[in-house]
C-alpha cells in the first residue's frame, strides 16, 4: 500500500511540475509576444515623430505600383507563376486570398478606400504584401518601401494591425502549443528528411 501511495505521490509532484513548466512557457511566450508588439508600436511612433521635421511627401507613384502587383502575382495569366509567388509569399495564392479576406473582414483598415480628396487609397494586396515580406524575410521597412511603394510608418502600421488581427483570428486555431502527439509528428518527419538527407 506505501508502494502505491509512493507512486501517486510521485505522479502528481510530477504532474505539478509539468504544470508550472509550462505556465512558464507560456508566461514566457507572452512576454515575447507583448516584446515584439512593443517594439513595432515603438517603431511607429518614433516613425511619427519623424514625419512632423521631414521634407513634404514624396509621389511613390503608389498606385502604379499597386497595378503592377496585381498583374505580377495575383490576376489570371500573372507575370509570374504560381512557383514564384509561393517563393516569394512562403505560401500557396489560395492561402493568401483566404488571410486576405479573413482580414479585411476582420479590419477595414486593410480595404481600399478613397480619401478624402478621392484618391483611392493602397490595395489590400500591398498592405498584406509589406507586412507578410517584413515577416517572411526578415526585412526592413525602408527594404519593403521600394517594393510596394509605401512610407515608413504606413508600412509599419501595416504590420502592426496585421500582426493584431492574425493573432485575434487565428490564435484558436492556428497558434496553440503543439500537442505531445504533434511533437512526436513533427520529430518523425525531422527525422525521415534527415536520413533522406544523408543519402542524397
Amino acid at each position: 500500500m506505501s508502494n502505491l501511495r509512493r507512486v501517486l505521490e510521485r505522479q502528481e509532484q510530477e504532474e505539478e511540475e509539468i504544470r508550472h513548466r509550462r505556465a512558464d512557457e507560456d508566461r514566457e511566450a507572452d512576454e515575447e509576444e507583448e516584446e515584439m508588439l512593443v517594439a513595432a508600436v515603438c517603431m511607429l511612433n518614433q516613425s511619427r515623430q519623424y514625419r512632423r521635421r521631414r521634407a513634404p511627401n514624396v509621389d511613390r507613384c503608389r498606385e502604379s505600383r499597386g497595378k503592377n502587383l496585381l498583374e505580377d502575382y495575383f490576376i489570371p495569366n500573372s507575370l509570374y507563376l504560381v512557383s514564384k509567388f509561393r517563393e516569394r509569399y512562403r505560401m500557396q495564392p489560395h492561402l493568401f486570398q483566404k488571410i486576405m479576406h479573413d482580414i479585411c473582414s476582420y479590419d477595414t483598415y486593410f480595404i481600399q478606400k478613397c480619401d478624402v480628396v478621392g484618391v483611392l487609397g493602397l490595395l489590400p494586396e500591398q498592405k498584406l504584401t509589406v507586412a507578410l515580406r517584413m515577416l517572411a524575410y526578415g526585412a526592413f521597412a525602408e527594404q519593403v518601401d521600394e517594393i510596394a511603394r509605401m512610407g515608413k510608418s504606413f508600412i509599419l502600421e501595416c504590420l502592426a494591425r496585421f500582426y493584431g488581427a492574425v493573432e485575434n483570428l487565428y490564435t484558436r486555431e492556428y497558434l496553440r502549443k503543439p500537442t505531445p502527439r504533434d511533437l512526436h509528428r513533427l520529430l518523425q518527419k525531422a527525422e525521415a528528411r534527415a536520413s533522406f538527407d544523408c543519402w542524397v
